[in-house]
């Protein structure tokens, strides 16, 4: 997916790469569907695992969303494929099963957590503890990655133009939700 996109997967070109004839995927995969849903599942366990990490190191409260967020960016830069597969989904017929969806909904609750630790600790107004703070945080993490992705894809978290802003822009979360 690195080499050709997400969309330009596909199964004659696994099977071809690890050595096997494409008949032979069937008898782990169902579809190329149930690949991308695999891979979605993954990836999604392995960002999750990054920001539980990095979450878990830090104080509570904006400290430890502000962790999250920037070892999710990090996470992303380093895995830029299958990033675009769980935030962008480049492919139009693909939507993940709930099972692959989980470690979303879980990684969500994270940030939901820390939102309201940080509500509790006095560092943002009462008004955070709700899912518009949900949406706002996620525009920022990913308009930052985006851009990086897009303009500078080669370049590490912490280089360039997009991804040095991403400590001036969680500035902004205190000031759309003040105490």
């Amino acid at each position: 997916m690195t080499e050709v996109g997400v969309n330009g997967l596909t199964l004659a070109e696994v099977a071809r790469r690890i050595g096997v004839q494409t008949p032979s995927l069937y008898k782990y995969f169902d579809s190329l569907m149930s690949v991308y849903d695999a891979l979605f599942r993954r990836g999604h366990q392995a960002h999750l695992a990054a920001m539980r990490r990095a979450m878990a190191d830090a104080e509570p409260g904006l400290a430890a969303l502000t962790a999250g967020l920037e070892a999710s960016g990090r996470w992303a830069l380093a895995n830029r494929a299958v990033a675009q597969l769980l935030f962008w989904r480049p492919v139009p017929s693909f939507a993940p099963t709930a099972e692959a969806f989980a470690p979303s909904e879980e990684m969500v609750s994270m940030q939901r957590t820390a939102i309201a630790d940080a509500v509790t600790a006095g560092q943002l107004g009462p008004e955070a503890n709700s899912e518009e703070a949900v949406y706002f945080i996620s525009i920022l993490i990913s308009g930052v990655l985006t851009q990086a992705m897009a303009n500078e894809p080669e370049l590490p978290w912490g280089q360039g133009r997009f991804t040095p802003t991403f400590a001036r822009l969680m500035t902004l979360i205190p000031a759309a939700y003040p105490i």
